[in-house]
């Protein structure tokens, strides 16, 4: 028989034969503890490692299809926001070519009215109208680079751009500014070769300096309004991201001191299957 401690009940082939060899109903339930904790440690390991409460839809399934959505809604806005940054990229070269464009105006006013003075000689005249060409050449080179990404709304017959503006497809135009290369042609045909051409060519410039200042009122509304549309858009896209994140991230200072906690049930749970599978060896020490 087992030997018994001074303070040990005596145990009995009854108490003994409680744990059946065919049935370990202690190592049952150890091993049920033991896939519980290993379950809850899987989510949680799972969470730290991927920084998701619901990573897929075995996590939970409505809440992952609902967190699909929002992703899909999250790309649709990237698109409007390219386009929409495209709008503004085009929008702002155009901005920078007419502001060129209207500085040397106010030069060329100058330079003519010098030219229509009939009272300078032939040499300071030859000299003003070189002057007088480099400028009206410098604005058809800004008119030229006015390019951003392989549109040129200042060329003549250019069109309207629109772009973007929501994931409903609703668009912002960008109006085309080809006005202000007509009116360059026209004012570029004039000749300031005598004090009397010189004086009409101030007419046709006041007609150009018109047109630059109308493209450029216009293509500064345009631009802000594609501007206020892209922070609106980036204010929509932010507390979409936030809204995602409070549907599927983890908090992950939780997560690790779960995961630390059920390491431990975990071999709690081992030590307790342990004990559970050497009680059957009682019986047999008390058949031997």
């Amino acid at each position: 028989m087992l030997s018994i401690g001074p303070h040990e009940a005596p145990l009995t082939m009854e108490s003994a034969m409680s744990n059946s060899i065919n049935t370990n109903i202690g190592a049952m339930a150890a091993m049920g503890a033991l896939r519980g904790v290993g379950q809850q440690l899987q989510t949680s390991q799972k969470q730290v490692q991927t920084g998701y409460r619901v990573a897929d839809a075995m996590d939970d399934a409505s809440t992952f299809t609902v967190a699909q959505g929002i992703r899909g809604n999250l790309q649709a806005f990237t698109a409007v926001s390219n386009s929409l940054t495209n709008g503004t990229g085009l929008g702002a070269v155009t901005e920078a070519a007419l502001t060129g464009i209207s500085n040397i105006v106010g030069n060329l006013q100058a330079k003519i009215s010098q030219l229509a003075d009939g009272s300078i000689g032939n040499d300071q005249r030859t000299i003003y109208a070189a002057d007088f060409g480099a400028m009206t050449n410098q604005i058809s080179i800004f008119i030229a680079q006015a390019n951003y990404n392989g549109v040129n709304l200042l060329s003549n017959n250019s069109a309207a751009r629109t772009f973007l503006a929501d994931t409903s497809a609703a668009t912002i135009a960008v109006a085309s500014r080809s006005s202000v290369s007509t009116a360059f042609t026209a004012f570029g045909a004039t000749s300031v070769s005598s004090a009397t051409a010189a004086t009409a060519a101030l007419t046709s410039l006041t007609t150009f300096r018109s047109a630059v200042s109308a493209a450029l009122g216009g293509n500064a509304a345009d631009s802000r309004t594609l501007r206020l549309q892209a922070n609106l858009l980036n204010a929509i896209v932010d507390s979409t991201t936030q809204g995602l994140g409070a549907v599927i991230d983890a908090d992950i200072g939780k997560a690790s001191a779960v995961t630390q906690s059920r390491q431990v049930q975990q071999q709690l749970a081992v030590q307790q299957l342990s004990v559970a599978n050497q009680q059957p060896q009682l019986i047999l020490g008390i058949v031997r």
